[in-house]
């Protein structure tokens, strides 16, 4: 009865909070452009209040969406419904060149999402990430809320807890929570009834993901450590309450709500996975991978297209990667390379994560003083690197979370090192440069200070550009003084390799029938990551489909763009002035950062 309590009572919010719309009388004249960018901010925040938190928009701080429950499915396809039609109703001649753009790019975000919302197997932007995920398989093993939502509970995350008001926020964000979590499992079965199930090795890896949150003493559980971390200043009487509070929570909510999780996946879920990888294999499954080459590359490619333009990258890098080899005088064919650099103990020299983490800053310090010979801004944010929680980082991968807009919290650059002493630094320098600077952290922060933008277009929305963009921030190590090192060098190249492969196996898996074992045989036989994270990465693929088409996509796209503009320019190129115009206007869609460099290239041949 009380999840069903729950339950109802997070559809009656999303009536309430969302449906909104029913209190506006009709318009009868075009907005304001910027009443219209603020209409679809606010809506931005309420069907993602995670995101806003993350952004600093602390309103939000107490509420969590059940984005896979019906009332918000259907709040989203008439909301985006709605904006579309009201895009219509301007043209380029009532509004700046700026405006015009981000009305182009709320255009593109509201039809691609409504797409997804009405296809075969249903996908909706998760709260994390603004990314699709699946009605009917919601959890995965990584990129999930259930996880996601851990990392706000430990009191040094995004979610603030400074103020007792803070802490009351939390208790109230984890009661909206928990009913996501039942809604979830309902959705599951539907999935077991319709053979839409994720793949059983997956489901194998979710189950002791979940040994953390069921079986830590109260004292030492994560959901529990805001207590452990309560201001000083709190009066007694606040102290004693949330304490009393928050043990609540935990021994009488989150731990009997992750044991439920844990034995439903156990006994229920995993009998019934499949043993296939690709979504293909599910009913409606390659019209859903169509769709998600669409929303994650924003192009009308094919899968095949994608296949091959992956094959004859990799055949590229390999060609680079033969001459680092010859440099180094190592005997041997690049197969055997790829063993040495996975194994060499000159490569995994440190013996504490802290030496780790020491040097990363030392990458930082280099690249801060270079940075200005190929950049004409930079952030005013900061961002501090910083150890991935244990009870993710087996299967996480390093990431670059932004600060908040009011800059009351930093941006933090996560770094996995689940064994220290086999944590290899080959690519350092290159994964330095694209998850802090000139990568996610230059992009990311420039854009959410970007006072122009509207504020939809300041988190992290596109990935194919956020992603393309960090792919080739990687690329700039020699002209910001990095990869003097042979190996950080060949480093760069297996980074760029590693995304190249996932163009093949992306396609391979999701719509050639590949199984997880071939995907990780070719990754084995082209690049030089370790067995261990070749496997997460695969098992990434499998559970998010589409999603790592991205990287490479926005990187080939922009470094083309760079070469038109120096062949077209020529002595006039200014790589500071094309690095800001790929900057300036916030997350873009490839063929609008197309139009825009090819319409820059002009007014700089104009001398404009």
């Amino acid at each position: 009865m009380k999840s069903l309590f729950y339950f109802f009572t997070a559809c009656c919010f999303l009536l309430t909070s969302c449906g909104e719309k029913n209190s506006t009388p009709e318009q009868t004249a075009i907005k304001p452009i910027d009443s219209l960018f603020r209409a679809y901010t606010e809506f931005k925040k309420r069907i993602n209040p995670l995101e806003a938190t993350k952004a600093g928009f602390n309103a939000y701080n107490d509420r969590v969406a059940n984005y896979v429950s019906a009332p918000y499915i259907n709040y989203l396809k008439e909301s985006y419904t709605r904006f579309l039609n009201e895009i219509d109703q301007y043209d380029s001649s009532q509004l700046t060149v700026s405006q015009w753009m981000s009305l182009r790019v709320m255009k593109w975000d509201c039809n691609i999402k409504r797409e997804g919302l009405s296809n075969g197997i249903a996908t909706m932007a998760s709260p994390m990430y603004d990314m699709p995920t699946f009605e009917m398989f919601p959890l995965m093993q990584i990129q999930s809320l259930h996880l996601y939502f851990a990392t706000l509970a430990s009191g040094t995350g995004m979610q603030p807890f400074k103020t007792v008001e803070d802490y009351d926020a939390w208790l109230r964000r984890v009661d909206a929570y928990l009913p996501f979590l039942d809604t979830c499992i309902v959705k599951m079965n539907q999935g077991i009834a319709k053979k839409i199930v994720m793949p059983n090795v997956l489901i194998k890896k979710m189950i002791p993901q979940l040994d953390a949150f069921v079986n830590t003493p109260l004292q030492q559980h994560l959901f529990y450590a805001p207590i452990t971390l309560m201001p000083a200043d709190f009066p007694a009487s606040e102290k004693q309450r949330l304490t009393k509070a928050y043990a609540n929570m935990v021994s009488d909510k989150i731990i009997p709500k992750y044991k439920m999780l844990q034995d439903y996946l156990a006994t229920t879920y995993l009998p019934a996975g499949r043993e296939t990888a690709g979504i293909s294999a599910l009913p409606h499954g390659r019209e859903a991978f169509d769709y998600l080459i669409r929303y994650h590359t924003t192009t009308n490619m094919t899968a095949e297209q994608i296949h091959e333009l992956g094959k004859s990258e990799v055949a590229r890098i390999r060609m680079e990667m033969e001459k680092v080899k010859a440099e180094l005088n190592f005997k041997g064919d690049l197969n055997a390379f790829f063993n040495y650099v996975r194994t060499s103990k000159q490569q995994m020299p440190f013996i504490k994560p802290e030496e780790v983490i020491a040097s990363f800053n030392a990458i930082r310090e280099k690249v801060e003083k270079s940075v200005t010979n190929i950049f004409e801004i930079k952030p005013k944010g900061g961002f501090a690197v910083q150890r991935t929680e244990a009870f993710r980082e087996a299967s996480a991968s390093a990431e670059f979370l932004p600060g908040s807009i009011d800059g009351s919290r930093s941006g933090v650059f996560y770094v996995p090192i689940p064994d220290v002493k086999t944590y290899n630094k080959y690519a350092d320098e290159a994964l330095f440069l694209h998850e802090a600077i000139p990568g996610h952290y230059y992009q990311l922060s420039l854009q959410q200070e970007n006072n122009e933008l509207p504020e939809f277009l300041h988190p992290e929305s596109m990935s194919v550009f956020v992603e393309g963009w960090a792919l080739y921030a990687e690329s700039l190590g020699k002209e910001l003084g990095l990869f003097e090192d042979p190996y950080q060098y060949f480093g760069m190249l297996s980074m760029e390799m590693h995304r190249a492969i996932r163009l093949v196996l992306e396609t391979g898996i999701h719509t050639m029938g590949w199984t997880r074992e071939q995907a990780i045989q070719y990754s084995l036989d082209n690049e030089a990551e370790s067995e261990d994270k070749i496997i997460v990465e695969v098992e990434r693929y499998m559970a998010t489909p589409g999603a790592a088409l991205c990287y490479k996509m926005g990187q080939i796209k922009i470094r083309e763009l760079r070469t038109r503009a120096e062949a077209a320019l020529g002595d006039k190129f200014d790589v500071k002035k094309f690095h800001t115009q790929v900057l300036n206007s916030g997350s873009l869609p490839l063929v609008l950062l197309e139009e825009k460099i090819d319409r820059w290239i002009k007014l700089e041949q104009a001398g404009k």
